[in-house]
């Protein structure tokens, strides 16, 4: 599997992007005739999509300049020091273009977590009050919110996530069944969580609740839906929002989807011009988190059913600043429908744990 971390410094960022969700990675070796050019990193990969640059692009054109490395002259110390201080999933020992040694934070650590140590403290609403239709006959008998991954229920594990950046404070948008996700948190031990319960009297949405707390929010504060996980650092979310001004930012999953056909490219006057075989096809899709500022809820009437989509179309039509955050495919976990929980279960099965 570590070998996996290599690839040639021209292939294209889809490919790369590929290569780090089947490997569990976010940086790569780019090499050039077998010897080191450059890494690339899962970050280097976002900035350059919201550039929106094409996805077959080759992966040197997107490197940075200033990377780090290691030399066969570095101390252990210093190569220790080095990865924790930059988070570094793993370092290359590079001479001449050669690469000598790769040092893995697993194996320098002895654990496989690297975390940003930076806390922030502001609060999370979690939209809890769907009825999970299509989870039935399961959420019949139990709320989406409390559906098991592992020892664990989604709901605590989407805690423990926020806590790991010092988030303490929730908001808990609950309706349907909320007698039963208030009953379940009560029995447990749930240390440095403050819990606050938004009752719905009606459904009011993916959106309209979120307008009950307006009065608690002093900036920004993190959405997110119950039935989904992201594998991301949440500083880099919220720094991504701060720094761009956004008042609604997006977290966007890249979906990439080969068409299992050849594919007729035709002219203006309907002569084929090619066959495009099994082209790939790439587009984002809204994962259910954001991060939203304040001004935002504003927009959100009282006591009405509106939805996200409602809220981002009124955004944008009064020239507020709407944008997105990219993650990969394999950094989204959902369970909102059967064979998405499977492979949500399946993933976790493989590490009896999330890699957080």
């Amino acid at each position: 599997m570590k070998s996996d971390i290599k690839m040639p410094y021209d292939s294209k960022v889809i490919d790369v992007i590929k290569r780090m969700d089947k490997i569990n990675r976010k940086l790569i070796i780019l090499e050039k005739d077998n010897k080191f050019y450059s890494l690339i990193s899962m970050g280097d990969i976002q900035r350059a999509i919201i550039k929106n640059i094409d996805l077959n692009t080759p992966a040197y054109k997107i490197t940075r300049k200033e990377i780090k490395i290691a030399s066969k002259s570095d101390s252990f110390e210093e190569i220790k020091e080095l990865m924790f201080k930059y988070r570094m999933e793993f370092l290359p020992v590079v001479e001449k273009g050669n690469i000598y040694k790769i040092y893995f934070w697993e194996d320098v650590f002895g654990h496989s977590t690297y975390l940003n140590n930076e806390k922030i403290d502001i609060p999370a609403i979690i939209m809890a009050g769907g009825k999970g239709t299509r989870l039935k006959p399961i959420t019949n008998v139990i709320p989406k919110p409390l559906i098991p991954i592992g020892e664990k229920t989604i709901l605590e594990i989407i805690f423990e996530k926020f806590l790991r950046y010092g988030i303490h404070n929730f908001y808990l948008s609950v309706n349907y069944k909320h007698e039963l996700i208030e009953y379940y948190l009560s029995n447990k031990n749930l240390k440095n969580l403050n819990i606050k319960y938004i009752k719905e009297d009606k459904p009011l949405g993916t959106a309209g609740s979120i307008r009950l707390i307006k009065d608690y929010i002093e900036e920004n504060c993190f959405i997110t839906n119950c039935d989904i996980l992201i594998n991301q650092d949440y500083i880099e979310l919220l720094d991504y929002h701060v720094k761009n001004g956004n008042i609604l930012t997006i977290v966007g999953v890249l979906k990439n989807d080969q068409i299992p056909y050849g594919v007729i490219e035709k002219d203006s006057k309907g002569n084929v011009k090619r066959i495009n075989e099994k082209p790939n096809k790439s587009y984002l899709i809204n994962s259910g988190m954001y991060i939203i500022n304040k001004k935002a809820i504003e927009y959100i009437p009282e006591n009405t059913y509106y939805n996200m989509t409602d809220l981002v179309e009124i955004l944008i039509k009064n020239n507020e600043k709407v944008s997105y955050f990219p993650v990969s495919e394999k950094s989204w976990f959902d369970i909102g429908e059967w064979n998405k929980y499977q492979n949500t279960l399946d993933e976790y099965n493989k590490f009896k744990e999330f890699n957080f």
